[in-house]
């Protein structure tokens, strides 16, 4: 492990005698009430704002499961965030900081004595209350464990059945538990081999946090025990009352009548497994080293070795001098770039590399999506065959899928106090989890000894608030996907000395053959009234190694080799809740400094963002490992010690890491961007992607406008974000250029030029996808979007196809999608996911075009393509291609699916939030905007 952030000596002494004193408060035993704490005093002042739809309330009983399904009926605060939330979109433009509670939450401490709802104690020392607008839990505890032991009983009110998925996702044990739906073997077999654990593996976690971390793990791990004693004592709670989640029934875990069956309890390992569920998907960075050696092979057949590097580096856009920035004062954070001498480089033969197979010995409807559906009771019927498309349909969660990407939607937009009216920073900032209902997060106010907060966390690992608000500071984050992960060519061999094969499964360790080690999971299932998938089996496998799990066999010089995938967190997932522990602290997050040393202690890649009443601050936080001299971390490196991350021990998988300097950090700086885009110069990226045109820009030159003007407020920071997460980026930042070389000459024919035209006055009306009236569902320019929209994929095929040749056009785009539009189910979390033109062929297609024009061009591609770079060819090549998108239909271009009919545009776009229990919701107005969001402006501090 990292070592951790080392404080002033003051500090660390008077931050290990507090928790001296709260570990003496941590056991179960100490559950007598005790003193009542010092009152919490809120420095925001009725100015910080959130919001997190559809609602707070994510159990629902089967009676209103069948309530539901029967007449639409939803249970209480299931569904009460969801209008503001889409409210947004139409009353951003008149919003003032008056109106902005109209569109969220007020995130005040507490809840007024005539806005409570209801009150419990689950335990003499702690008392959850829920407020009347949003049923947000409001936990006090008097004993540190009480509190926790709060803040689990919560979590189960709200998110029990949610937990459960979750946990049985980690441990790759979803078709078993849920049902064999073909998604849902998508699923586990998507997430699993990610973090193949055993139990003694989840175990060795915990231990190694108890033993490294020193008071703070112990506290941590005190912490997360009380927690699942606070989800267990609701489990018993709501089963023996007979209130507890109805998918329980509907999947045939308890009888609805004789209440025969269990809830399997939770243990400190099932939040481990949740937590490599979240940290994977969201903290994770880097990878795709094979299929990156691909198109580079793909480029140097066709340019030859030289040219070819050359032609594939200026795709990889590794650092883009005019990417967007986080940090954009100029200051420099080196790492993972390309080395001056490359060595340890092992690309793979020409057509040798085979993906490891995972699945095996498939019985019934294993591989398949064959139903056999059950007799339900005629009281069940309504719900039945509520998971026939998964719990979570395939390629809604991000980062699932096929061809699915690593990925996040979270955005922040933060402005110092030099730039605002108040003189005070503002925030608008959130994560982007998807749209599910209910939520993967949830929010909650924890305040107890040691802790004091209000946001959300990830439903399952809950102890903390892990992005939100503290007494006088917020904080939010998004994913960084910085180069954290590697690919190492392992050696095969055969422990009898003889020839090995690419299926052998023993690899050279340190001079030493050595077996690869198996991993299985064997899953089963049989139709239930919610799934009707026919009985069916499988087992998954995987082999670990010293250097990762496997993902792919190959050649390399005629030698046969196994690639695998080795990335800093895996083994530590839950490591970073000290990091989370430190966010909740008050006595220890006092400034932006102490804030950011708390955030070093998080291991997965984040952008961390703060505000305080003073300053605006951001951090980098990640496993940075220090890789050996001439590495080079974009493509597969051999798998010898000369080559390893420095100081590498693969029993515990620890490593050096980078030191709290290195990583992109900055405090004071006149505002900050972050829409999951580069972060600083030199900060290399870590895949395809991060180039002159990225969907950051939509956010950057919009507040660096609001910041030359002067006297920002909240309600103008807010309408930026709002106004950027209804922008098409293609027609925002490339359509003028794509018109700049069709207008080159006129357009003669007329029906050509009227769509011409109807693409000009869309840009100048802004380039939005949004209704013409509100709650018309219908678009304005609505021709205009459909034809970008069928026109893209066209346009980035006509201008890069002819002149890269098909093979180095196919590896590219597999590296790469063109193409991330709302209505795309190919993106990255599928349709109606609300995320868009994060991936995408965007920054090619404007170095390629401004070439075209003379126009300058900092890094530009090697070559120009479009008309081979000739402006006549380049015009040609996109009216034609523009004439082909505009001769198709709606009804191809928005296909329909079980949303949305054919031809539907406004549906297409349409956020769905996908069902992970038997409630449904409403179909919403397409944003691209975080999840959770907060409005932050503190006016005073401690």
């Amino acid at each position: 492990m990292p070592p951790r952030t080392i404080m002033s000596t003051a500090a660390a002494t008077a931050a290990v005698l507090a928790l001296g004193v709260t570990l003496l408060a941590a056991a179960p035993q100490s559950g007598a009430a005790a003193a009542e704490p010092a009152p919490v005093t809120d420095y925001c002042q009725g100015q910080c704002d959130d919001i997190l739809p559809p609602g707070q309330n994510g159990n629902a009983t089967l009676v209103e499961i069948l309530g539901n399904k029967a007449f639409g009926t939803h249970p209480a605060h299931s569904d009460d965030q969801i209008d503001r939330y889409d409210g947004l979109v139409a009353g951003h433009t008149a919003l003032t900081d008056q109106k902005l509670t109209d569109f969220f939450n007020d995130a005040s401490f507490g809840v007024p004595k005539d806005r409570v709802e209801s009150v419990v104690s689950p335990r003499a020392d702690v008392t959850i209350t829920r407020d009347k607008a949003t049923g947000v839990p409001h936990i006090k505890g008097t004993t540190r464990y009480g509190t926790e032991f709060g803040a689990g009983y919560a979590a189960g009110q709200d998110r029990l059945w949610l937990m459960d998925l979750f946990r049985h996702i980690g441990r790759g044990q979803l078709t078993s538990f849920a049902g064999g739906a073909l998604a849902n073997q998508g699923l586990e077999q998507q997430f699993w081999p990610q973090a193949p654990y055993t139990e003694a593996d989840l175990e060795a976690q915990v231990a190694y946090i108890r033993t490294h971390e020193g008071p703070r793990g112990e506290q941590a791990m005190a912490d997360a025990q009380a927690y699942v004693d606070g989800i267990n004592a609701y489990r018993d709670k709501s089963k023996n009352g007979r209130y507890f989640p109805g998918e329980y029934v509907l999947t045939g875990k308890i009888d609805a009548i004789t209440n025969v069956g269990e809830i399997e309890p939770f243990k400190l390992t099932d939040l481990i497994s949740i937590a490599s569920v979240v940290g994977g998907q969201f903290g994770g960075g880097g990878g795709g080293e094979v299929q990156a050696a691909l198109s580079l092979l793909a480029a140097q057949q066709k340019y030859g070795v030289a040219e070819g590097t050359k032609v594939w580096e200026s795709f990889r856009q590794r650092n883009d001098p005019e990417a967007v920035l986080t940090v954009h004062d100029g200051t420099a954070f080196p790492y993972a770039g390309k080395p001056d001498k490359t060595r340890g480089t092992a690309l793979p033969d020409a057509g040798s590399v085979t993906a490891e197979p995972l699945v095996f010995d498939r019985t019934g409807s294993a591989g398949t999506d064959r139903k056999a559906p059950v007799k339900a009771p005629a009281n069940l019927r309504k719900a039945q065959g509520i998971y026939d498309d998964g719990v979570i349909p395939e390629g809604s969660l991000p980062g699932s899928g096929s061809g699915a990407q690593k990925r996040g939607m979270s955005n922040a937009l933060l402005v110092s106090g030099k730039h605002t009216a108040s003189g005070n920073p503002i925030a608008v900032f959130g994560p982007q989890t998807g749209y599910f209902a209910p939520q993967l997060m949830m929010l909650q106010e924890l305040q107890g000894p040691g802790i004091s907060a209000r946001g959300v966390s990830f439903a399952g690992v809950g102890m903390y608030v892990q992005m939100g608000r503290g007494q006088d500071y917020a904080w939010s984050a998004t994913s960084a996907g910085q180069d954290i992960t590697d690919t190492y060519a392992i050696e095969l061999c055969e422990p009898d000395g003889s020839a090995p094969t690419k299926d052998s499964t023993h690899y050279r360790y340190r001079g030493t053959c050595t077996a690869m080690e198996t991993l299985e999971r064997t899953n089963s299932w049989k139709p239930t009234v919610a799934d009707s998938t026919a009985e069916g089996s499988y087992r998954m496998q995987v082999r670990r190694t010293h250097y990762g799990v496997v993902t792919h066999r190959a050649t390399v010089g005629g030698k046969p080799v196994a690639y695998t995938s080795l990335r800093s967190t895996y083994r530590h997932e839950a490591d970073s809740i000290i990091g989370f522990q430190m966010f909740n602290d008050p006595d220890l997050v006092k400034d932006a400094a102490s804030f950011q040393r708390a955030a070093s202690n998080i291991d997965y890649a984040f952008n961390w963002f703060y505000a305080d009443s003073r300053t605006a601050a951001y951090y980098n936080s990640g496993m940075n490992p220090v890789r050996a001299a001439g590495v080079d971390p974009a493509l597969p490196v051999k798998a010898e010690r000369a080559y390893e991350w420095k100081d590498f021990d693969p029993a515990a998988n620890t490593a050096a890491y980078t030191s709290f300097a290195e990583h992109p950090n900055s405090s004071g700086q006149d505002y900050y961007v972050s829409w999951n885009n580069k972060q600083a110069e030199g900060y290399s990226a870590a895949g395809f992607g991060l180039g002159a045109v990225h969907r950051g820009d939509l956010l950057d030159d919009r507040v660096a406008k609001l910041v030359a003007e002067g006297g920002v407020t909240r309600a103008s920071l807010t309408r930026a974000m709002a106004e950027a997460g209804i922008t098409d980026l293609r027609g925002e930042q490339l359509l003028p250029e794509l018109l700049k070389v069709i207008r080159s000459r006129p357009v003669t024919d007329p029906g050509l030029n009227g769509v011409v035209q109807q693409l000009e006055s869309w840009r100048a009306a802004g380039s939005q996808r949004r209704e013409n009236g509100s709650g018309s569902h219908g678009y304005a320019h609505a021709d205009a979007i459909r034809v970008m929209d069928a026109w893209w994929p066209r346009l980035v095929e006509a201008e890069f196809r002819p002149g890269l040749g098909d093979d180095l056009y196919r590896e590219l785009t597999a590296a790469l999608a063109t193409d991330e539009s709302p209505a795309a189910s190919h993106g990255a979390s599928g349709a109606h996911s609300g995320s868009a033109f994060q991936y995408g062929w965007w920054g090619f297609v404007d170095k390629d075009l401004r070439k075209v024009l003379g126009q300058p061009v900092k890094g530009p591609l090697a070559r120009t393509y479009c008309g081979g770079g000739d402006l006549g060819g380049c015009r040609d090549a996109l009216l034609a291609s523009l004439k082909e998108a505009a001769a198709q239909p709606a009804t191809q271009v928005y296909p329909g699916d079980d949303t949305c009919k054919a031809g539907d545009q406004w549906c297409a776009d349409a956020i769905v939030h996908r069902a992970l229990g038997g409630i449904s919701q409403k179909t919403i107005h397409w944003q691209n905007r975080p999840t959770y969001q907060q409005v932050v402006e503190f006016p005073a501090h401690r």
